[in-house]
């Protein structure tokens, strides 16, 4: 008997020290997810290449995204070393399962579709360039999903009211910048925003 309470009693603070790791692995990921987003946005549109440069710019970009992916990969992956509340890999990798709430199916959306993302920037030169982007631009609805994901996780674990504001404080100019670059270029060389300059 007191051997089940000693094990009891290890396998909560394992569980403990996994969860930590999950938070601050999903915390990285969030604020690289929108890091990530933000310089791709502005690779795209050229509105730094004389800051850097296309190809620093694009080489930024890819970093960030592999760390956004490796961050939410170790998130996705510490939940199968729990040891009081077991998770089945089917569980953490497959969404729509019968097993999952919503707000996980939302976590796993992110995660396949960032990797849906990447993946298709390793087969360009066997895709047309419309075919890449129609897959690589999966990635503003991954982003959405995990957003959504990462908010519900914050209220359920209690830490939204600790992190909400370093959240909208990434997520803001993610969106505002993910949003003008969908702006005709007319629309913004007419604002005086952007423009060619002399």
């Amino acid at each position: 008997m007191l051997q089940q309470v000693v094990d009891q009693t290890g396998d909560i603070a394992h569980d403990q020290g996994v969860r930590e790791m999950f938070a601050v692995s999903g915390r990285l990921t969030y604020a690289l997810m929108c890091l990530t987003l933000t310089w791709g946005v502005l690779t795209t549109t050229g509105w730094l290449h004389r800051l850097a440069g296309r190809q620093a710019l694009r080489s930024g970009h890819m970093v960030l995204g592999t760390l956004t992916l490796g961050f939410a990969f170790s998130h996705v992956v510490a939940l199968l070393f729990m040891r009081v509340e077991v998770f089945t890999a089917w569980e953490v990798f497959v969404p729509f399962n019968g097993g999952v709430k919503l707000q996980h199916t939302l976590g796993i959306l992110a995660f396949e579709g960032m990797l849906a993302a990447s993946i298709v920037v390793g087969v360009r030169r066997w895709l047309s360039f419309r075919q890449w982007l129609g897959v690589h631009r999966i990635s503003y609805v991954a982003f959405g999903c995990g957003v959504v994901h990462a908010f519900f996780g914050a209220l359920n674990s209690g830490s939204l009211s600790t992190m909400w504001l370093i959240g909208i404080t990434l997520l803001v100019p993610t969106v505002t910048i993910s949003l003008v670059r969908f702006v005709p270029a007319r629309a913004l060389s007419s604002t005086g925003l952007f423009g060619d300059e002399p």
